[in-house]
C-alpha cells in the first residue's frame, strides 16, 4: 500500500500542475475571447487543451486504438457527444483520472467528461 501512494502522489501533482498551468494562467486577450464563445464550446476549448497537455506530458503509449478513436470522436462534436470512452488499461485510467482532476480544477463539470463504461446488452 505505501508503494502506491508516491505514485499516487506524483500523479495527482502531476494533475494539478498541468491544471495551474493550462487552466489558471490564461492572458486576458484570450479571456475576453471566451467570453465572446458559447459556454459549451468555452467548456470544450479547456478539455481539449487539458487532453493535449496531458498527452504531450504523457505520451499515448498503453493508449489502445479504440479508446483514442473515441476520445477523439468526443472531440470533433464540440465535446456534445455521450460519454462513450471506456479506460480499459491502468494507462488509459490513469490518463481519464488525470483528465477529470483538471477538468473539475478548470470549473467543468464531472458530468461534462466522455468517459463511461457500459454494460453490454
Amino acid at each position: 500500500m505505501n508503494a502506491m501512494k508516491p505514485s499516487l502522489s506524483r500523479r495527482a501533482a502531476t494533475a494539478i500542475a498541468l491544471s495551474a498551468t493550462i487552466m489558471g494562467a490564461a492572458p486576458q486577450a484570450l479571456a475576453q475571447a471566451q467570453r465572446d464563445v458559447d459556454w459549451t464550446t468555452q467548456k470544450c476549448v479547456r478539455y481539449k487543451e487539458a487532453y493535449g497537455a496531458a498527452i504531450a506530458k504523457r505520451g499515448k503509449t498503453g493508449l489502445s486504438d479504440e479508446f483514442l478513436a473515441r476520445h477523439d470522436a468526443f472531440l470533433a462534436t464540440n465535446c456534445t457527444a455521450q460519454a462513450d470512452v471506456c479506460p480499459r488499461s491502468g494507462k488509459e485510467l490513469e490518463l481519464a483520472n488525470i483528465l477529470v482532476l483538471m477538468s473539475l480544477n478548470g470549473g467543468l463539470s464531472s458530468t461534462f467528461l466522455p468517459f463511461a463504461c457500459r454494460k453490454p446488452t
